[in-house]
């Protein structure tokens, strides 16, 4: 299937069925999302990222949310 085949089968959705599509996809992007940043984790692409954060905590930058 196409995303012109997918797009044009949206635009059928009634109202009720678009926000149960809605939902599912954001939770689905939060999942793609998580399982990236796992894998960035694992891979050390956020090692010198995380770095700065601990030396900016660890120098009193940080501040409380």
């Amino acid at each position: 299937m196409s995303v012109e085949e997918i797009e044009k089968a949206i635009t059928q959705l009634s109202p009720e069925e678009l926000g149960e599509l809605s939902s599912w996809f954001e939770d689905y992007q939060a999942k793609v999302w998580d399982k990236q940043i796992e894998q960035d984790l694992d891979e050390g692409r956020l090692d010198s990222l995380l770095k700065e954060v601990d030396e900016a905590y660890e120098a009193g930058e940080a501040t409380s949310l």
